[in-house]
């Protein structure tokens, strides 16, 4: 084998194994979206976040994009014990960082004054029964940021969490995009393989 049939092959098959889907795959921000549970990451907390629109969708769980604008119930359900003695707030804003799914923590502190682009708020509550539920009719469909800031238990520390939201936007499938692009270098691996098995038969005729 060349060294130029060895360095397609190697990075065919390193293509390969990077598109190949896995259990757990980022969602974007703080979720992540794990054996189609989404998982929101509050420092070391951890929570399951659903969204549901019951006048457009009934029961229909949704993670960070949602069909349409109107009535909206947001859902986390505490997965971490102490989260229930600490108190947790809950914003949603306009997503003014341009940043869309690739908004971080710091993006949002830029911004100073949240205040005239939040749409939702739910100021900090202690939920002792691990749920906390917060509900908002929107008026426009777009993208917007969600953040949730939690407390510790035993000291000053709080930890925050931003992701984004979409209601009524196409979203891009990126789900698709990765399969294509995995079979795009699947088939050139097989292609690398097919060469060299040739050369190999014609080197040893």
């Amino acid at each position: 084998m060349t060294s130029p049939d060895r360095l397609f092959l190697a990075i065919a098959a390193c293509g390969v194994l990077l598109a190949l889907p896995g259990t757990m795959a980022r969602a974007s921000g703080g979720l992540v979206l794990q054996n189609d549970v989404c998982e929101l990451t509050i420092g070391f907390y951890k929570t399951h976040f659903t969204a549901y629109q019951p006048n457009a969708r009934g029961n229909q769980e949704f993670c960070e994009h949602l069909p349409a604008a109107g009535k909206t119930i947001f859902v986390l359900d505490y997965l971490h014990r102490s989260l229930k003695e600490v108190p947790v707030d809950f914003r949603v804003i306009h997503d003014v960082t341009g940043k869309g799914r690739f908004v971080r923590p710091e993006d949002v502190e830029a911004l100073g004054d949240l205040g005239p682009y939040t749409v939702v708020y739910q100021e900090p509550v202690i939920k002792s029964n691990g749920t906390l539920t917060v509900e908002h009719t929107f008026a426009e469909e777009g993208h917007y940021i969600g953040i949730v800031t939690a407390g510790h238990p035993s000291n000053d520390n709080t930890y925050t969490a931003v992701f984004p939201l979409a209601l009524g936007v196409q979203r891009v499938p990126w789900a698709w995009i990765a399969f294509g692009g995995a079979i795009l270098l699947a088939g050139g691996f097989l292609f690398a393989m097919k060469r060299i098995g040739r050369r190999r038969v014609g080197q040893a005729a």
